[in-house]
């Protein structure tokens, strides 16, 4: 019998998990800590119905015990990319991948591909920590593909031709191995 793949499944780097998890434990133990203190403090202040800084304190309380469960759900259902087993033949989750631009001066980008959830809602990219999520439209684009391959990938600015120059394996802290 062959073992049906999860489709609710969260792909992460082995970073990426550690990340996820470490903002876990900052909210449960320092965040909440925090918005109880502030809650603490508004209730002295007086009438909480006409009370701004309680209506803020319990809107951040909200947000912080929201992002708690996300979290906790996204973590249960995680698999980590064992970066070390990964074939450096295709691009991957996991995986950092050179790319040529072709449509604008033959510039060079190098981005290590992961999983979404692992860079903010926000963004799909993180230039400074050179990161891009499979599901950006570059991602999306050079998933799968091989070294020498040419891509075009919508872009909200037009159609950018790109060339994969380079796929290798990154270490855990980004940097190439």
């Amino acid at each position: 019998m062959i073992a049906k793949k999860n489709e609710n499944q969260v792909v992460v780097t082995r970073d990426g998990y550690e990340r996820l998890s470490a903002e876990l434990v900052d909210l449960r133990t320092v965040r909440r800590l925090e918005v109880a203190r502030q809650l603490e403090e508004a209730r002295a202040f007086g009438d909480l119905s006409e009370n701004a800084e309680y209506a803020a304190a319990k809107d951040e309380q909200a947000k912080v015990e929201t992002r708690i469960l996300e979290l906790e759900t996204m973590l249960a259902k995680t698999r980590i990319v064992d970066e070390d087993k990964l074939d450096t033949n295709k691009v991957a989750i996991g995986l950092t991948v050179t790319l040529q631009d072709l449509s604008d001066s033959k510039k060079h980008y190098t981005y290590t591909i992961v999983g979404s959830e692992e860079l903010s809602s926000s963004d799909d990219t993180s230039v400074a920590t050179q990161r891009i999520s499979q599901k950006s439209p570059v991602g999306q684009a050079i998933l799968g593909h091989v070294a020498g391959d040419d891509v075009y990938v919508k872009i909200p600015r037009g159609t950018r031709h790109l060339k994969i120059v380079k796929i290798e394996r990154a270490d855990r802290k980004g940097a190439k191995r």
